[in-house]
C-alpha cells in the first residue's frame, strides 16, 4: 500500500496493482456457447507443467504457457482472439470497482477474533481465565446435540473475498500499475482479479 494527494491536498490510502496485458484466448457468443464472454490469460507458466489440451487452445491464440485462465462476461471490448487487454483500455480514473482475491490466512483463532464475541466479561463471580471464551453453546437435554454451523474457534482467513465498490484513484499505464483506494483482499504478491 501506499498514499497519494488528490488536488485538495487530502492524503488517500491506495493499493498497488501490477496489471500486466492479458491475452485473449477465447471469445463465446450467444449463438456457439451460449452466453457472450472474454477468455482471458493472465502470467506465464512452464510448458511442462501445461497439459497438451491447454497447450493447444493457447496455440490458437498464438500465446505460450499462461498461470491464470478466467472468464469475463458482457466484455465490451473490440477485440480479436490473440489481441493483448492493458489496464487502460478497461479502467478510468474514478470508476468503481470490485476486488476478489484470497485473503490472508490467520491460523487456528478463538471466537474473540474470528467471530467478534465479547468474552465472558468482567472477572468477577469466581470466573477463571473465561474472559475470551465462547460460553455456552446449547442447551442440555433438549435438543442433546450442537447444532451445525454454531459459531466456534477455528481456521480464519484464506477465502475467497470481494470487496466491492472501491475506486481507481489512478492508472500509470507505462508501468502497468492500478492505483485502488483502499485495501484489498490477500498478502503482498498475491493474484487479483479486478473487475468492473
Amino acid at each position: 500500500m501506499t498514499s497519494i494527494f488528490n488536488q485538495f491536498g487530502e492524503n488517500i490510502a491506495c493499493t498497488v496493482v501490477e496489471a500486466t496485458p492479458n491475452v485473449v484466448t477465447q471469445i463465446k457468443s450467444e449463438d456457439a456457447d451460449g452466453y457472450s464472454a472474454f477468455q482471458l490469460a493472465f502470467g506465464t507458466a512452464k510448458a511442462k507443467n501445461t497439459s497438451q489440451p491447454l497447450q493447444g487452445h493457447l496455440d490458437k491464440a498464438s500465446t505460450g504457457p499462461k498461470e491464470k485462465i478466467r472468464e469475463f462476461r458482457d466484455f465490451n471490448l473490440d477485440k480479436a482472439v490473440g489481441d493483448e487487454v492493458r489496464v487502460e483500455e478497461v479502467f478510468n480514473e474514478g470508476d468503481i470497482i470490485n476486488a476478489i482475491g484470497v485473503s490472508k490466512g490467520k491460523g487456528f483463532q478463538g471466537v474473540v477474533k474470528r467471530h467478534g464475541f465479547r468474552g465472558v466479561g468482567d472477572a468477577t463471580h469466581g470466573q477463571h481465565n473465561r474472559q475470551r471464551h465462547p460460553g455456552a453453546i446449547g442447551a442440555g437435554s433438549d435438543p442433546s446435540k450442537v447444532f451445525k454451523g454454531m459459531r466456534m474457534a477455528g481456521r480464519t482467513g484464506g477465502d475467497r473475498v470481494k470487496m466491492k465498490n472501491l475506486r481507481v484513484v489512478k492508472i500509470l499505464p507505462e508501468k502497468n500499475l492500478v492505483l485502488v483506494k483502499g485495501a484489498i483482499p490477500g498478502q503482498k504478491g498475491a493474484l487479483v482479479m479486478l473487475e468492473k
